[in-house]
């Protein structure tokens, strides 16, 4: 199985996804922003995406842009300390599998990962 790639310039929420994603067995990779992610398309598939809306560089909604073109059937969750109405729509409108606000439940992010991985499958 690919591993669900974590894209989030914040340290701590990667070392949270770190811990409960290898508490739970699932492959992941961890990126500190969009351009480390897409560096390395080709050569390797996520086979869910959870990153961050807001980042320095490009931001999430734009790499889910380019991950969609690319790679159209891959689960791309969206998340957010903004929760605001208008980054949810523009989420879902570009094709997100889901929203995550922050701060979030450990179990609900994991839940929400393991429906992405039976969705891409």
């Amino acid at each position: 199985m690919n591993p669900v790639w974590i894209i989030d310039d914040d340290r701590s929420i990667r070392w949270v996804f770190e811990k409960a994603l290898a508490r739970e067995g699932i492959e992941h990779r961890t990126f500190e922003g969009a351009q480390d992610a897409l560096a390395q398309l080709p050569g390797e598939s996520p086979q869910v995406v959870v990153s961050d809306i807001r980042m320095p560089g490009l931001s999430g909604l734009e790499l889910m842009q380019q991950l969609k073109a690319r790679l159209p059937t891959t689960p791309v969750i969206i998340m957010t300390a903004h929760s605001d109405l208008e980054s949810a729509v523009a989420a879902f409108q570009g094709g997100a599998f889901e929203y995550l606000p922050k701060p979030f439940d450990v179990d609900h992010a994991v839940e929400l990962v393991r429906r992405a991985i039976d969705e891409s499958r």
